[in-house]
């Protein structure tokens, strides 16, 4: 891909992320749009303090600091807040006030009013009415057709964007010539997710498949191994991985087998600098999912990056040193927000496997919260019943029975035990609230719950019966997930449940010396870190080991010649 169409993938990824909830801010008094103002009037409000200058200087430098491709988008949010920040600074005011001056935020008709600070002395309503010269306010219209129409306004960008939304709906590789499903692009859903293709213009050539005549003149299954042995006359791929029982690895999960992070220097005053951008467009053309570190798919050090800290360790990496002709051979089908239904209905049909030319698939079935977790006020009432979970995994494993050469494994995971969220976190100080100790998690907890844009109120909220309920639920949908695991037999794959036991890896962390907030995103406050991703590593794959002992095949004694030969296989 030409770097000036990257850059307008870039731009429309952004624009798809950012700016679009689909034609519709979601929640209420003002939803997703009020939570992301909010933080940034506040992230401005901090830098001012700590620069002496005003918030709205503070912000312009804040979009300099961004890549080109976002500047501009930035500088126009900006421009169209500046009248009223102005006026709402004049006076000591928090991120809460100024969203509802700007009319950003608001309380409709029936619904309680919103504030992530603690300590505002008033209504902000009430401020609001003492300050009525502030309340230039942007037009939901003028924030609507910025949001909305910025496609259509940029005609170079019109096609591309609407692509660009139908392949991440697909969640497919962006750029995939040859309709394989593996892409040489490393982002939007490329070889961070996927191993790298190594040849898009052929639809036969790609990772995990069963090589074409050996593999004798070209590399059809992108391990990185070809070519004949000059003193057997044998091709590599039979002396090497014929008999070693070469096996992928692909993971079925959700925003935590993808592995969410918002990187925490972005909304940290004292870590703002224009180096902690360099990566903003990787970050959201990967929808803030990291997978190529992550606990199943992980194959790229953090070191890469400034914005995110802790070693890889993946089920991935260890099927690959187990065995180097599996170079390559992994898929992430994580996707933020999933959950049983959604998965059944759609998802799983972006997993790229040939049940005839295909190597064996080691497969994580591992949906571990949003089955219980939503946004919505009667939380209760949006999560899955035990039934519907059930008759959803049975549909998914009978797929998967199509699809899968025989000899694979399919591991399904049961749900955690998220109550752990608020017990750590509750009284710790959110980034955004450290410089001035002024915003705890469960702060931005009711925030988010009050905005009915949390990701969970069933365990993000100050409600003990409540997240007991939300965890008594897991385990009821856990036990339905077994009872799928052993509905029937089936003729490709053998299939085992395990519960996804998080204290266990938080047992293993403390003994290690850490504490539990630290294996927790401490942005979103809500999914397992790098560190804890590391940790799963290990506590998947131990009861891989346990669960399938002689599946998993054996050490490839050919492994240090292959090392000697290839080198790195061509890498990723």
């Amino acid at each position: 891909m030409s770097p000036t169409k990257q850059l307008m993938f870039t731009l429309c990824v952004f624009i798809f992320v950012i700016f679009v909830p689909h034609a519709q801010t979601r929640g209420v008094n003002g939803g997703t749009d009020c939570a992301a103002c909010t933080l940034l009037v506040s992230l401005g409000e901090q830098l001012a303090q700590i620069q002496n200058e005003t918030v709205v200087d503070s912000l312009l430098k804040l979009c300099d600091l961004l890549p080109k491709s976002f500047d501009n988008p930035c500088r126009i949010v900006v421009a169209i807040a500046t009248p009223t920040l102005i006026k709402i600074f004049e006076k000591d005011v928090d991120g809460d006030v100024a969203c509802h001056a700007l009319g950003i935020c608001k309380t409709d008709p029936g619904q309680k009013e919103c504030h992530l600070y603690p300590k505002t002395p008033y209504s902000i309503d009430k401020s609001l009415g003492r300050h009525d010269q502030w309340k230039e306010k942007v037009s939901a219209h003028t924030v609507k057709k910025l949001r909305d129409n910025i496609c259509d306004s940029l005609p170079v960008l019109k096609a591309l964007c609407q692509d660009i939304y139908s392949q991440i709906d697909n969640h497919l590789p962006v750029e995939d010539v040859d309709n394989d499903k593996f892409s040489d692009l490393k982002t939007l859903r490329g070889s961070h997710w996927r191993g790298r293709d190594c040849n898009d213009a052929r639809s036969d050539f790609y990772p995990g498949r069963r090589p074409i005549d050996d593999d004798i003149v070209e590399d059809s299954n992108c391990n990185g191994i070809m070519g004949v042995d000059p003193k057997s006359g044998k091709s590599y791929e039979e002396l090497f991985c014929k008999d070693s029982r070469p096996m992928g690895l692909a993971i079925l999960g959700d925003s935590a087998a993808a592995h969410f992070h918002i990187p925490p220097k972005w909304i940290t005053p004292t870590e703002v600098t224009k180096s902690i951008f360099d990566h903003a467009p990787m970050v959201i053309e990967n929808e803030f999912d990291w997978p190529q570190v992550s606990y199943s798919t992980g194959h790229l050090n953090t070191s890469a990056w400034n914005i995110i800290e802790g070693p890889t360790d993946s089920l991935y990496l260890r099927m690959r040193q187990r065995n180097l002709c599996n170079h390559r051979d992994f898929q992430n089908i994580g996707v933020n927000g999933a959950d049983t239904i959604s998965m059944n209905r759609s998802i799983q049909y972006s997993l790229a496997r040939d049940p005839k030319a295909d190597n064996p698939l080691i497969v994580i079935y591992s949906l571990i919260g949003n089955d219980v977790c939503n946004g919505h006020p009667d939380t209760v009432d949006h999560m899955t019943k035990p039934a519907d979970m059930k008759a959803s995994a049975i549909s998914t494993l009978k797929y998967l029975d199509k699809v899968l050469p025989n000899g694979s494994i399919v591991l399904m995971t049961g749900m955690v035990d998220g109550r752990i969220l608020y017990n750590t976190l509750a009284d710790r100080f959110h980034p955004i609230g450290q410089l001035n100790s002024d915003i705890r998690y469960k702060d931005v907890y009711e925030f988010l719950s009050c905005l009915q844009v949390s990701p969970c109120n069933g365990w993000m909220t100050t409600n003990e019966t409540l997240r007991n309920y939300t965890s008594q639920r897991a385990k009821q949908l856990s036990e339905a997930l077994k009872e799928a695991s052993q509905s029937q037999t089936f003729h490709n794959f053998k299939v085992e449940y395990t519960d996804f036991d998080f204290n266990a890896i938080v047992n293993t962390w403390e003994k290690q010396g850490g504490e539990a907030w630290q294996l927790i995103e401490p942005v979103d406050g809500f999914h397992p870190n790098q560190n804890a991703h590391a940790l799963a590593a290990e506590y998947i794959w131990n009861i891989l080991e346990d669960k399938f002992p002689t599946e998993l095949g054996k050490i490839n004694s050919m492994n240090e010649q292959i090392r000697k030969i290839f080198g790195n296989q061509n890498g990723y």
